[in-house]
Parts: C-alpha cells; structure tokens; sequence
C-alpha cells in the first residue's frame, strides 16, 4: 500500500497553556467550591509536565467540514486525482456531527464524491491506524483501487467535551486530559502497492474499558456499569494518570511484537497524548531522536495525531519517499497498535 499524500490543516485560533487556563478559570468561578487558585496551578503544573504548549482551535468564521474541505483539496493536488478517483471513503476517529449515518456519507454528499464507498471506523485514538490496516486489506484484495481516509477532531470549540466548569478539586482526576485537546482535519490518499507491505500489531485491554468515555443517553443498558462510566454524565471522562501507568508496558510489548528493524527506521508517529509519555517510552529504545510528536504543537489530536505528525514531517522535508517509518499508538478501549511501512 502507497500513500499517495496526507495533509493536515488546522483551524485558525491558536491556543496557549494561558489561554486554557483563563476559560477554566471564567468558566469555574461560578462553580467551583474550593481554591480555584490552587486548582488552576495544578492544572498549569500538568500541562508543563506534559510537554503542552500549544493548539488549535476553530474561528467563528470556520466549520469542521470547512478545515477538512481544504486537508481534501490540498491531498488530492498532491496525489494528482480527482474525487471522482476514489472508490472507497472512510471516516474515522471521535469528532463527528452524527451518529446516524456514517459520516462518511456526509462528508461525500457535501464534497461531491459520487463514485466512494462510504463506512466509518471509530476506535478512539485508534481509529486512523484501524482504518488504515482496514484500507491496506481493501487494496491487497483488489476491493479498492483508491482510498481516502478523512477525520475531522474538532472537539473544544463550542466546549462540545464539556467539563471546563469545575466544581470541584477531586474532578481534575477525571477531567484534566481535556485541557490538553487540539482539533485538527487530516486526508490521506492510499492506493495498491504490492511491493509495499505494511505490518501491523494490535494488542487489546477491554478490562480497561472504563478509563476513558463518553456515554450517550441511556449507555446504563450497554455495559457492566462501573463508578468511572459517567463520572462526568455524558461528557468526555478519562483517568489520565490510570491510562498512561497501563499503556507503557502494552506500548512496549505492541512495539517489540512489530520488531521493526530499528537501525533503518528514519521516522516514529506517536500518539500525541503527552510529550513527555512519548519521551520516555522512546527512550526505553533510544529513539528519541526519531520520535515526530506533535504534542506540543498541537495538542492531543486524537484520531488525528498520526497522520498529522506524517503530514507536518513530509513538509518539512523530514521524511522522505523510500523511508521506512513507524506509529504507535495507545488508546481508549483499551487499544495499543504499533506498525510500520515504507513512505
């Protein structure tokens, strides 16, 4: 499988560490029973171990699908085809307008793809990666000549997460990893290569379930209720510091599973949940040096993190065609993937 391009573009608004903590502030003192001093420097304290700096958010002006019309446009230039050329369209990843239909069909209607299979893949921060072995399988099997995966994470603006007004300190366990998301768009163009192949491990934690969520009315039904589902009622839950203790050692193995040939890897896309995380497992491997986060660029860019760290890299000319590269990638679910190819 080739990648004929993947571009990333991000709304408009830029967002420091400050400016999170100003809405947190405004946001929680109506709310919040306790110091709300104390509660916005330990905020601040996380966000600097993490490695935040920056991110991204939309301007009034914008909409998601208008970011993820221009990262369409831009690969589809570089790929040198028209949307009349893509047999297959896949949506992935959290941020969506609808539960009902695929999104996919959505984003075809409004672009005019008129010739694409539509369906979406949703596994959390996984999903662009799923899609992508999805795809890969597609185009070995002669199913797909041409394939487009699209996201759009557009999860702040409007504070759609939730969970800026605090109540109170003991929330900040559950609630912290929202200050750090980013929203971006991201289109990746993929087509048959059988020269090409790309190797992928999954490793899955279900017991771990609970962690990180985002219920939808009625969810009590759906599952083995635990007190961490629904913490915050239907906005975004996820235990931080339980989620990392629990991906490093399945991140290790996942990655040794893949055992890439690590004196000819030129380039390793992380999961862009923390900076600092990603440090510290690439240093297990003393690879740090090829690690492409965009952390602290972006912020958490959820399905998006991947393809955008790909895409930022190929512009800045630090990866270049015929480069074996690698992802890893740890998830809600909980999932862990790690897999490699040749750009």
């Amino acid at each position: 499988m080739r990648i004929d391009a993947v571009k990333a573009a991000l709304p408009s608004r830029k967002l420091s560490n400050e400016d999170i903590l100003q809405i947190v502030r405004e946001s929680s003192e109506a709310t919040y029973d306790g110091d709300l001093d104390a509660a916005i420097k330990r905020i601040e304290s996380w966000l600097t171990y993490s490695g935040a700096q920056t991110r991204y958010a939309l301007e009034e002006n914008e909409t998601p699908l208008s970011v993820l019309t221009g990262a369409i446009d831009a690969a589809l230039e570089e790929a040198k085809c028209t949307k009349d050329d893509i047999d297959t369209l896949v949506y992935v990843g959290v941020g969506r307008g609808f539960i009902e239909p695929a999104g996919a069909y959505l984003v075809a209607h409004a672009l005019g793809f008129k010739n694409a299979h539509c369906f979406d893949v949703l596994d959390a921060c996984n999903s662009w990666s799923r899609g992508a072995q999805i795809i890969y399988h597609f185009l070995q099997s002669g199913s797909s000549k041409r394939a487009m995966i699209v996201n759009a994470e557009f999860s702040v603006t409007g504070n759609r997460l939730g969970n800026f007004a605090l109540r109170h300190e003991g929330e900040l366990t559950w609630t912290f990893p929202t200050y750090t998301i980013g929203e971006a768009a991201t289109a990746t163009i993929l087509s048959a290569d059988p020269t090409n192949e790309w190797k992928f491990k999954f490793r899955s934690r279900p017991d771990l379930a609970d962690l990180c969520t985002i219920p939808v009315n009625g969810f009590q039904g759906y599952c083995n209720q635990t007190e961490r589902i629904g913490k915050n009622g239907n906005r975004f839950t996820s235990y931080g510091y339980e989620l990392f203790e629990a991906a490093g050692p399945e991140l290790i193995q996942v990655f040794q599973d893949l055992n890439p040939p690590l004196d000819k890897l030129r380039a390793i896309f992380p999961h862009a949940a923390s900076q600092k995380a990603g440090d510290d497992l690439a240093d297990l491997f003393k690879l740090r040096h090829l690690v492409s986060n965009v952390y602290p660029r972006c912020g958490n860019l959820v399905s998006c993190s991947v393809p955008a760290a790909m895409a930022f890299a190929i512009e800045e000319q630090r990866v270049a065609r015929g480069d074996l590269l690698a992802a890893v990638v740890a998830s809600a679910g909980m999932s862990f993937s790690a897999y490699s190819f040749i750009y």
